[in-house]
Parts: structure tokens; C-alpha cells; sequence
């Protein structure tokens, strides 16, 4: 049997990371073998590409340059970890996949939707989660987190301005409400434990009985 394909999203600070490891953590204790991974990143090349898109100043690449790095990774990721994962039966749960492009790269860049699923199609196959999660986090508390994480020193995509983040918020808005069968909007103000809660909760239509 094919595994379950689960993805995080949000903007930045929300807390993917923290809540990609408890809820692989909470899924292993009840017997599904999880694969955890990130994008960009989670194969060799995919991680080179990575250090290229984080690293440098704000305007190191316009948003069609970033979409096009994003897809090549992204379809070296889903070659030789995450198809052959699910293929196993394995759960794999990724921190970010396409609908972080469609956000950031779309909502925050202004690409165009169709150019950003083309490119997707053509790298990845179309792949698309099972379900994907977006974590929604009050402006507030994610630029206190991002600070307390990166100092003075964020990357390129937690330097760039408040206005671009309000953008790609809203697009992570509008995506979940379009694809309600496959989104679902997860409040991540509370505590680590209960946001954890809720990402069950969200899966629950999907875990064996």
C-alpha cells in the first residue's frame, strides 16, 4: 500500500519544524514508519540548491530565478526520497513542497500560478500531498521567534519585508481555501503539546484504523 504524503506550511516562525518532529514522533508510536524531510533540501543536490537560495542578500534572484532553482530541487527530491518513501509504504512528512513556491515565489513574488504548477509538473510529476497543513501563527509572535532564532542574521527569505510576508500569508490563505478536501488551516498560537493536537487531529481521516 502506497504511504500518505504530508506537508507543513506557513510563513516563516510558524513553527514547521518543531511540529514536523512531534508529529513524526507522535505517528511512529502508533506503528507508521515516517520519513521527515525539508525543502529546499532533503537529497544531496537538492541541499546545493538550498545553500544558493538561502544564503546571499534579498535580491540575489527575482522570483522567476527562485521558482526555477525551487522546482529543480524540488524534482530531485521527489525522484530519490520521496516517491521511493511512498512507494515503500512509508509516511513522508515534508516541511514545505510546492505550495510554498505558489506563496512565496506567486502571493510574495508575483508569478503567475499556471507558470509555478508548469514548472512543477515538468520537474516533479504534479505531485501533490495528501494533505498539507498550514500552520497560522500571528505576525507578532513570528517575528519575536524569527528573531530569537536568526538574530541579526536571517536568511534571504526572513529578511525580506514585512509587505512581502503579508503577501504570502495571504496567498497561504486563499490556496487553503480553495483546496479544502486537501488543506487544513491549523491555529499555531498555543502551546507546542496542543498545536501537535490539532496536526492529529487534521490527519485523522487518514491514519489507520
Amino acid at each position: 500500500m502506497r504511504g500518505k504524503f504530508i506537508t507543513l506550511e506557513g510563513g516563516e516562525g510558524v513553527g514547521k519544524s518543531t511540529q514536523l518532529a512531534a508529529l513524526a514522533a507522535a505517528l511512529t508510536a502508533r506503528g507508521m514508519k515516517v520519513v521527515t524531510t525539508r525543502e529546499p533540501g532533503g537529497t544531496e543536490g537538492a541541499e546545493a540548491i538550498r545553500r544558493l537560495l538561502l544564503e546571499g542578500g534579498a535580491d540575489r534572484w527575482n522570483s522567476a530565478s527562485e521558482a526555477l532553482l525551487f522546482a529543480a530541487a524540488r524534482g530531485d527530491h521527489v525522484a530519490k526520497l520521496i516517491e521511493p518513501a511512498l512507494s515503500r509504504g512509508d509516511w513522508v512528512l515534508c516541511d514545505r513542497f510546492v505550495d510554498s513556491t505558489r506563496a512565496y515565489q506567486g502571493g510574495g513574488g508575483g508569478m503567475a500560478d499556471a507558470d509555478i504548477l508548469t514548472l512543477h509538473r515538468i520537474g516533479s510529476g504534479g505531485l501533490l500531498p495528501d494533505r498539507t497543513l498550514l500552520l497560522q501563527l500571528s505576525g507578532d509572535i513570528a517575528a519575536n521567534r524569527l528573531r530569537a532564532r536568526d538574530g541579526d542574521r536571517p536568511d534571504r527569505m526572513g529578511a525580506k519585508p514585512a509587505a512581502y510576508h503579508a503577501r504570502l500569508a495571504a496567498r497561504f490563505a486563499e490556496l487553503a481555501a480553495a483546496e479544502p478536501e486537501r488543506w487544513r488551516v491549523v491555529d499555531a498560537n498555543g502551546d507546542a503539546k496542543s498545536v501537535t493536537h490539532h496536526l492529529l487531529a487534521a490527519l485523522a481521516d487518514l491514519l489507520p484504523c
